[in-house]
This record gives structure tokens, sequence and C-alpha cells, in this order.
């Protein structure tokens, strides 16, 4: 179900996109070509990657971007736009193209994520949109990939409803949650629409409302006998909530031929009560049973946890991860990096007295470099125009950062990373399936990206370099820039 099936949300994108949109209607040729960008500059958490993630989305809004009577008697109200432009708005339907890197890719800072290369009205109108979906997801995606490294192996699900900042950033935040590795939600109009699978336990006031702690648990027990995993925190976790829990699982599942599945510790110290449980669960005979812990968990508590020796076998993580609460934005960007005139792509530049503010100008292509052993060294920005390079033989790269080193990859290969994705406004072809692209974040995880880059403390940094041709193009637009 795409986000856009019920309700039109073309108009998700600030004033000054219609404002602009409107003043190039006036005053230029509107079919002339533009290309845009999407980068981001800093990994959020200080981390050494992030987890690309809502290009879907992306896809599903230009598909859709249209404006009904509705949209357009709202935009004459507000006494900004010509007659003629509202009209050119009521029969609209996105032309250009679109490039990117696959969902689930692990990207890096300054480096072209989307690019977009349209008639100048088309390419401004979709910015704001394309920054939502892709700010959002990534952020939630690579904050889960995080928590998920953290547990070890452990199963992670995502609590994370109810602190979501509303109930779209619930839904697709569940969605970017599970391509960076949790195992389930607790969600479940994303269960639906996405095909995750949800999880669920109980709340403390199912305990509460029942006379007595072990009724609550026994009555539970024997409506869900096959999934049974009882909160245990809701009195005192070791002088009732665990005895309470033994006790429905000898009277009431055991006899059944049925096994307690779980509890839940949803409060106080989890390592040290994780511990004390363990004991007990087993003491019972419910080795088998799993213990879940949940409350404000992140990378680092969860961290926190293991080292201790805490015993838990599953987590359920909400606010932290749902809002990526220590690091709540993913700065992505969307600039100009070219205007096509005559077929050929000007390239345009953005100056900044901050250096990491300056852009990668022009239209470029973007390759993921390999060692023998398969493992990514760094990523290359050359000209579009420029041959695939051969990275067999000795190439030369400029490392942006040491500029006057002589440098150069061998016995490596590369691979494009940009993709087709639409072309004259339509989809090129199917978009892989969620368990597609969730896989797709492991393999890389696994078997390509230095283990080093995936430390939550200095994080090896992963090279960005840059043909000759492509840094001698953009010395020269900082060159003329400088001299104007």
């Amino acid at each position: 179900m795409p986000q856009c099936s019920q309700r039109n949300i073309s108009m998700c994108m600030d004033l000054y996109e219609l404002t602009m949109a409107n003043g190039y209607y006036a005053d230029r040729d509107c079919s002339e070509q533009v290309v845009f960008d999407v980068f981001y500059r800093k990994n959020p958490d200080k981390g050494g990657f992030a987890v690309f993630a809502g290009l879907e989305q992306v896809v599903e809004y230009i598909e859709n971007l249209h404006f009904d009577e509705e949209e357009i008697e709202y935009l004459r109200s507000l006494g900004l736009y010509s007659e003629a432009f509202l009209t050119y708005l009521n029969n609209y339907r996105f032309t250009g193209s679109v490039d990117a890197v696959p969902e689930g890719t692990i990207v890096y800072p300054h480096e072209p994520l989307v690019t977009i290369t349209a008639p100048l009205i088309d390419a401004q109108l979709v910015e704001t949109a394309i920054l939502t979906e892709i700010n959002h997801q990534t952020l939630i995606a690579t904050k889960a990939r995080r928590i998920v490294r953290a547990a070890k192996g452990r199963s992670v699900s995502d609590f994370g409803a109810r602190r979501a900042h509303n109930v779209d950033a619930a839904v697709y935040g569940a969605r970017a949650a599970y391509i960076g590795g949790a195992a389930n939600t607790a969600t479940v109009l994303a269960g639906k629409m996405f095909n995750i699978p949800v999880s669920g336990t109980m709340a403390h006031s199912w305990v509460m409302y029942y006379d007595s702690e072990y009724e609550a648990f026994a009555q539970f027990c024997r409506i869900y006998p096959d999934n049974a995993v009882l909160l245990v925190d809701t009195y005192d976790v070791v002088r009732s909530g665990v005895p309470n829990a033994i006790q429905a699982a000898k009277e009431v599942l055991e006899p059944m031929g049925k096994r307690l599945k779980g509890v839940r510790l949803d409060s106080g110290d989890l390592a040290y009560l994780s511990q004390k449980v363990r004991l007990m669960l087993d003491e019972a005979g419910l080795t088998d049973c799993i213990i879940v812990a949940s409350n404000s968990l992140d990378e680092y508590t969860i961290g926190s946890i293991l080292r201790q020796g805490g015993q838990i076998d599953a987590f359920g993580v909400g606010e932290r991860l749902i809002t990526a609460k220590s690091d709540p934005v993913f700065g992505g960007v969307y600039k100009i990096a070219g205007v096509i005139k005559n077929g050929v792509c000007e390239p345009r530049i953005k100056v900044s007295e901050s250096v990491e503010k300056i852009t990668n100008p022009g239209k470029k292509k973007l390759y993921r470099i390999y060692n023998e052993s398969g493992n990514a060294i760094a990523d290359l920005i050359t000209l579009a125009t420029e041959a695939p390079p051969n990275v067999k033989a000795p190439y030369r790269y400029v490392d942006p950062r040491k500029p006057w080193k002589t440098m150069y990859y061998e016995n490596c290969t590369a691979r494009e990373l940009q993709v087709p994705v639409i072309r004259d406004g339509k989809r090129v072809g199917p978009l892989p399936t969620l368990d597609e692209i969730r896989d797709y974040v492991t393999h890389q995880l696994d078997f390509e990206i230095w283990p080093e880059e995936q430390r939550f403390s200095n994080p090896h940094v992963h090279y960005l370099d840059m043909s000759p041709a492509y840094y001698e193009m953009k010395m020269d637009l900082l060159d003329a820039m400088d001299k104007h």
C-alpha cells in the first residue's frame, strides 16, 4: 500500500519550491534540463557509514506527483501565482530521470546518493519530499543497524510507535528499522503494509487489571499458549513476577503440553535482574524460556548490559530507535550540480567558508572500489563522460584531502553504484523487496565493509577519491569563482 494511495501528498513541499517554479515558468525555458544531487555531510552518531533507505517512497511520490482542483484552489488563494502557472500545474506530471544507489547501500558523506536529471521545474518541485523520505528512513535504518550490532546476534524488535513523532514516522520508521536489521515490529500497520513480522507481549495494564498477578499470567497463558511472554516487573520482579510466571508455566502451560516462551523486563537494573531471573528460570527447569528486555535502550545501554553479563536473549527498542534520539537529524541536502545546455552539462558549484559545504559539481559517476579480497577500500567520483576506471592496472586517483600525493589503485575491481530508477517519469523496473534490501545491508557489512568502519568510537574514515579529470574540473571551477 503506497503512502499516497489514499491521499495526495504532492504538496509536501516548501513554499519556495512553488515560488521558484512560478518564477522559472515566467522567466525561463522550463524544458531546460538541470542536474541535482542528494548527498549528506556527516554520518549520524559520529559513525563510519549510513544505511541508505527511503528510495521506494521517493519513487512512489514522483510517480504520483500531481495537483488536483483542491490543491490548485488552495494555491490560488495564496495570491502568489499566475493563472498560467496554475493551469500548468493542473496538467503537471514529472518527466525527468532519477538515478540512485540501490536502497540498502552502505553510503558515505559527500557522495551522490540520488541524482535527478530533469526539466528545471520538475527538479525543483521534488526537493522537499525527496529529502523528507531519505533523511528520515536513512537515519532510522542507520540507528537500527548500530543497535543490532550492539546486540551481538540477539533479536532486536522495534517497539517505538508510541514515541514516534507521528503515525507516518512510526510506520515508515518501522520499515527503516527492518532494513537496518530489526527482526520485527510491534507496529501492526507496518506489518500489514510491508509484510514485516510483528511481535508483542502485554502491557502493565493487563497485569494491573486482574485481582492478582498470577491470575493475569494464567489467563494470558490460557489464551496464548504458544506465544506467552509475561511482563514480570509490574510489582516485584524477583519476589512475585518471576515466581508467578513460573507457577503459570507449571500449572497452565505444562498440562497443555506447552512451554513458557519468555518473560520481559521493562525497568530496573536490567543486567543484574536478568542474571537473577535466568537462575530462577533455570532452577525451575525453564531453560528454554527467553528473557526480553525493554526500557529506553540503544546501542550504548545494550552494550553496557551485555558487558556486565546481562542474560538478555532479545531486546525491544523504542524511543531511541524510532527517533534516533542521540543524533535525531540526518543532514541530507539537495543541491544543483549542473545545467544541461546543447546536450552538455555545465557544472555548478556551491562555495562556502566552511570547506565541508563546498559541493561536488557536475554530472558524475560514483564507483565503489574493491581489493582482491572483496573489501571496499574506497569510493571514486569520476566525470560522467569518463570511461569506467581500469583499476586492474595501476589507476591514478586523487585523494582530495591530500591532492599533492600520487596515489594508485591496482589489482582492484570497480562497481558503479548508481543505477537507473526512473526514466521520463516512469520507473525503469521493479524495485527490490524489503527482505532483499535488508539482506543486501547484511551482506555488505558482513563481507565488504571493513570492521574498522563499523566501530562506534573513532571508526575508520572511508575514502572518497576523485579521478584526476574530475578533481581538475572542480579546482578549475573554484579558481574561476575566486576570480569573480
